[in-house]
């Protein structure tokens, strides 16, 4: 089979497609042959070998964590799924239910773990889930890190109700996952981005309100302004450095920023009296588990949801796509296919 590999020194040159055996699957164990996967920004940079716990010690990995595929063989013992079936990979191979341990969260695919960026894959019977029929093989692949970290943040971390005002930040994955799954559910949706294109893409997917953060730098208090003064109930942080004191300025007294990443550099320092002042919480989210994940596709089931995939390109072409991420021009997600 040929498989991605990425080693020191690092970066996008270092990506490379490489020959290696066909794996067997042991018992407990399933063969997966990928059909799919999608980028997340913490592959640009595990692939920069600035990503994870030692992963920049790590001789080289096999990266991308999400991926969709179908069952070509089990090992003995297998229950959960059979050869034939349509499964998405999970990011946490271990981590099943419960709350985040050092254990679950230590079993990422991409690092530690080998990921799902080759033809043929061994994973763990629990580190594999069926799918919403429905979905084609591009769009399930985005759904086991920017589906289930929006999902978590909104439904698991935050106390919100119908009518609640969420506002997200910018158009990429996790993002656009929570404009969807907030749409649904009934929330007053903000959304921020630099371009007009994109708010308008937003808007058709349920967006009550758009803010283009480059006419408006400080959003934070276009968002009270929306609110009539009070704050927004629930913020999805994804920017970091320029974006956390917009945060801190929109939310209301007592809501909830779920910090997702940090798109835009490593963040300022925290104030803490202006946590103080308004009591609101923060909370950091680092994906989630099988047990979220198969809620979530219920979900998407119930309500229809079609995740939006911006573009594609053929899997050997990883270097490429990167690239595109790097650049950020994408709305939604980006996918590799087999």
């Amino acid at each position: 089979m040929r498989a991605l590999q990425a080693a020191a020194p690092w970066g996008l040159d270092a990506l490379q497609v490489i020959e290696a055996p066909d794996p067997t699957p042991g018992r407990g164990e399933v063969l997966v042959r990928m059909r799919a996967v999608s980028l997340n920004y913490r592959d640009l940079l595990m692939v920069g070998g600035v990503y994870g716990r030692g992963s920049g010690t790590a001789d080289k990995i096999t990266p991308f964590s999400d991926g969709c595929g179908v069952v070509e063989a089990v090992g003995p013992g297998v229950t959960r799924v059979a050869p034939g079936d349509r499964v998405s990979t999970l990011f946490f191979q271990n981590w099943i239910s419960g709350p985040p341990t050092l254990e679950k969260l230590s079993s990422a695919l991409g690092f530690p773990i080998p990921g799902a960026g080759r033809e043929l894959a061994v994973f763990r019977e629990d580190g594999v889930s069926k799918v919403p029929e429905f979905l084609t093989d591009q769009q399930v692949a985005t759904l086991p890190c920017a589906a289930l970290t929006a999902w978590r943040a909104l439904f698991e971390d935050a106390r919100l109700q119908p009518g609640d005002t969420v506002v997200l930040q910018g158009t990429g994955g996790v993002s656009i996952f929570g404009l969807q799954f907030a749409h649904a559910a009934g929330y007053r949706t903000i959304i921020t981005s630099s371009s007009d294109a994109k708010l308008e893409r937003a808007k058709a997917l349920g967006a009550d309100h758009l803010v283009n953060y480059r006419q408006t730098p400080e959003w934070g208090r276009a968002v009270r302004e929306l609110t009539g003064g009070v704050g927004a109930d629930f913020i999805m942080e994804v920017g970091g450095a320029g974006t956390m004191q917009q945060s801190l300025r929109a939310v209301r007294i007592g809501g909830h920023i779920a910090i997702i990443g940090v798109v835009s550099g490593g963040g300022e320092g925290i104030q803490p009296a202006v946590l103080i002042g308004n009591s609101a919480r923060m909370q950091g989210v680092s994906v989630g588990s099988r047990d979220m994940f198969e809620a979530m596709c219920r979900a998407i089931a119930l309500h229809d949801i079609r995740p939006v995939v911006d573009r594609t390109y053929p899997w050997t072409e990883a270097k490429a796509a990167l690239e595109a991420m790097r650049g950020g021009e994408h709305f939604g997600k980006i996918v590799l296919e087999f």
